[in-house]
């Protein structure tokens, strides 16, 4: 997985021009696919006790899994996905490129060894021949293009190539120069091979393939891209990135990503290939040298991919164009060498427990081990004390939101700040109203999360998590025992207590006061 190039310290300037409008929109001329876009995952195989072919695909089938891709073209994974619905890209691996690309025979052979043998009984959609090769494997890059031809030629002759596609995964550093996308090119070096795979992959109507990851653009540039617009998290308008050239507002790093692709073929004339995105993820353990390589961030990203492909909302240049993805990867391939990320990509460990559970309830089939459905209400990063004590005095009062585990002593007093006691109370609020639409907002300063934030004994409203004491799941929304209900000052101190008999006089009060400050 190659990394990308350094986004510039640009970015700094243009997320400055957030409050423009996009009023720029190119013309475009970019074929869809027929299919509606899906979420599929990569199955890398340097696990420790991997299941057995068999195994695996019932696990996929638990899982509601419907699109694979695979590193190799395994026989025995092959034979047991045949009468399956589920879908798989095979791989021609980088060393075997070389033999494919000198013969037509030896890729008549391998078409018909990993291809004929198995097809349609085996739903083989596509053959992604090589991996990154024009970045990682320069000195196969003159074999690329004639082992992909020699491919396609075989596919021809068994009348396959109408039904399977044939590419290759490129790295994100094949773009130079990636923001803002409307400056974006390829690698000026490698262009006669681009070129000629682009006209390619017009012809014969196939994705071009890239491994696209906002971990590595985010790792190598902190300070500059944020990591909410990494992790897809929804961002007040002064946190979105614009490109300056179309107006255009980006919420996240990878819809950049794919338009700087986009606009890469355009530079070279190509406007009629779409992108298949075969390797995204996060790891979610590393050493202390990717501090973000966390299970919660892990979590979140891949939650989020997934929402944002099925929410069909397309990219700011190509609205029209969903780009389907492969997460990287279905388990941790313990067996990777160093560094430790390196092992830790997977939804899932070998004996097929989840790492994490996803949060993608409500997005349709896609995965099974999603049960919880659970969302949560916090404060949005950037919101000013007075703002915030503001809307935490409104759910406290008017909202009677249960503020009693904030208060001095109780258990989620510490941290003893506005924005940690706010995001308990709006939480509180929010799961009161039974998460109903607009039971999360305060005026624009709350946001929902699917990431738990209970820490150590402070439990938040709604949270699964279970009372070492008591061994009952905790629940703080339940209506407290105690005469009244405390307020909580601007530095997050008590200043008053007033007994629920009051709380209907000073409703209005503090009503007054909060809207006042907002509007």
């Amino acid at each position: 997985m190659a990394r990308l190039a350094l986004f510039t310290i640009f970015f700094l300037f243009i997320s400055l021009l957030s409050t423009a409008h996009s009023t720029v929109k190119p013309e475009i001329k970019v074929q869809q696919d027929k299919d509606e876009p899906y979420v599929g995952v990569n199955i890398g195989t340097d696990v420790s006790n991997l299941l057995a072919p068999a195994d695996l695909v019932s696990f996929l089938q638990l899982q509601k899994i419907s699109h694979i891709r695979l590193y190799d073209a395994d026989s025995e994974i092959l034979k047991a996905l045949a009468k399956t619905k589920i879908r798989v890209i095979i791989s021609v691996p980088n060393n075997q490129l070389l033999a494919i690309g000198s013969s037509n025979a030896t890729a008549a052979t391998w078409i018909g060894r990993n291809v004929v043998a198995y097809y349609p009984q085996t739903l083989i959609t596509a053959i992604a021949v090589g991996d990154e090769v024009l970045t990682t494997v320069p000195s196969s890059a003159p074999m690329l293009m004639p082992a992909i031809e020699s491919l396609y030629s075989a596919l021809v002759a068994s009348n396959l190539h109408t039904q399977i596609k044939i590419s290759t995964p490129n790295a994100a550093s094949l773009v130079l120069d990636p923001f803002p996308p409307s400056q974006a090119f390829f690698n000026q070096t490698l262009s006669p091979i681009i070129s000629l795979l682009l006209q390619f992959l017009s012809r014969t109507k196939s994705p071009l393939m890239m491994n696209l990851y906002p971990y590595y653009v985010f790792m190598e540039n902190k300070g500059v891209v944020p990591i909410d617009n990494s992790l897809f998290k929804p961002l007040t308008p002064s946190k979105e990135m614009v490109d300056p050239n179309t107006l255009l507002h980006y919420t996240n790093v990878l819809d950049a990503m794919i338009d700087a692709v986009y606009v890469s073929m355009k530079n070279l004339n190509v406007t009629d290939v779409v992108v298949l995105v075969t390797e995204s993820g996060w790891p979610s353990k590393a050493d202390s040298k990717e501090p973000y390589a966390t299970i919660d961030n892990a979590d979140t990203y891949n939650s989020n991919l997934i929402k944002h492909v099925f929410d069909h909302n397309g990219t700011p240049l190509h609205p029209e164009i969903t780009s389907s993805v492969y997460i990287y990867e279905l388990f941790n391939e313990d067996l990777r060498s160093p560094p430790v990320s390196e092992a830790n990509w997977g939804l899932f460990y070998g004996n097929s427990t989840a790492v994490y559970l996803l949060h993608v309830s409500g997005i349709g089939t896609f995965l099974a081990n999603d049960t919880t459905n659970q969302t949560y209400c916090i404060v949005m990063d950037g919101v000013d004390t007075r703002t915030l004590q503001a809307a935490l005095d409104w759910a406290c009062g008017p909202g009677r939101a249960n503020c009693t585990e904030i208060q001095p002593g109780e258990n989620c007093y510490q941290p003893n700040n506005v924005k940690s006691h706010a995001s308990y109370a709006f939480n509180s609020y929010y799961q009161k109203e039974g998460k109903a639409a607009g039971s999360c907002d305060f005026k624009g300063v709350a946001m929902i999360t699917t990431s738990d934030p209970s820490h150590g004994s402070c439990i938040f409203p709604g949270s699964n998590e279970i009372d070492n004491k008591t061994g009952q799941v905790v629940n703080s929304t339940q209506v407290s025992g105690a005469d009244a209900i405390r307020f909580i000052g601007l530095h997050g101190t008590l200043i008053s207590a007033f007994k629920k008999s009051s709380c209907v006089l000073l409703g209005f009060t503090f009503a007054l006061s909060f809207n006042s400050l907002l509007l």
